[in-house]
């Protein structure tokens, strides 16, 4: 491995799953702007995930569809006109 190349600035943080509400703590070099007191007393950089191992369908073996931001709706209405072209 090559040396000097791995950050130094290693810290503990959290990061919240926003689809369950799960928060876990690990070693991380993300920034954020934003902190949560967690259950053990500390306050913890918090980084937010849309999905996690705790959500995800392959680790949970449950099919759920995962759009937040509404993605799919906002494809549809920016190329409505397109697809429709299309169709005739």
């Amino acid at each position: 491995m090559k040396k000097e190349i791995h950050p130094k600035n290693y810290r503990l943080v959290a990061f919240r799953d926003m689809s369950n509400g799960n928060t876990f703590v690990t070693k991380s070099t993300a920034a954020s702007k934003e902190t949560v007191k967690l259950e053990d007393g500390n306050e913890y950089p918090l980084i937010k995930l849309e999905i996690s191992s705790t959500s995800h369908p392959f680790y949970t073996g449950k099919m759920k569809l995962v759009d937040t931001a509404g993605r799919v709706d906002k494809f549809m209405n920016r190329y409505k006109s397109h697809l429709d072209k299309k169709k005739k």
